[in-house]
Formats: structure tokens, C-alpha cells, sequence
């Protein structure tokens, strides 16, 4: 990843639908004072427009994401 902050525990939006072990999705995530997109892979298909909670960096620019619905407080509040 380029900069300091990692991704992990953020919250993010799909602007593309992952197909699961199919092939990546598109993440748009709020970091580092703007926003950025990634690749997202998941174990399932998620929707487009669907909120995903990064976990795991894949790389330089693609992360593992799972569906995350938000009535739950999302880890990246809780270590801050």
C-alpha cells in the first residue's frame, strides 16, 4: 500500500459487485483525506452498492472484503 494507513478495518461502498471466487469487485474507501479505490475479493458475491468491511490487504491494490451491515461498530472505531 502507498502511505502509512492501512486499509484494514475501514469501511467501504462497492461501486462494482464482487462475484465471489469468480473474480474482484471495486471498493471505493474513505483514507488518508479522500477517497480511494481497490479490488475487492470476497468468499461470496456482494452486491454493487453494498457497505464491506476490509479485511485483509491483498496486495497493492486489492483487499479482502466481507458484506457489513451497520448497526454494528465497525473495528476501526473501537482502536481509535
Amino acid at each position: 500500500m502507498s502511505g502509512d494507513a492501512s486499509p484494514v478495518g475501514l469501511i467501504g461502498v462497492l461501486s462494482v459487485g464482487t462475484r465471489g471466487p469468480a473474480g474482484p469487485g471495486e471498493v471505493i474507501i474513505k483514507i488518508r483525506g479522500g477517497s480511494e479505490c481497490y479490488l475487492a475479493w470476497s468468499p461470496s458475491p456482494i452486491p454493487k452498492g453494498a457497505s464491506v468491511l476490509v479485511v485483509e490487504s491483498r496486495g497493492a491494490r486489492a483487499l479482502g472484503v466481507v458484506q457489513w451491515s451497520d448497526t454494528a461498530t465497525p473495528q476501526s472505531d473501537v482502536l481509535e
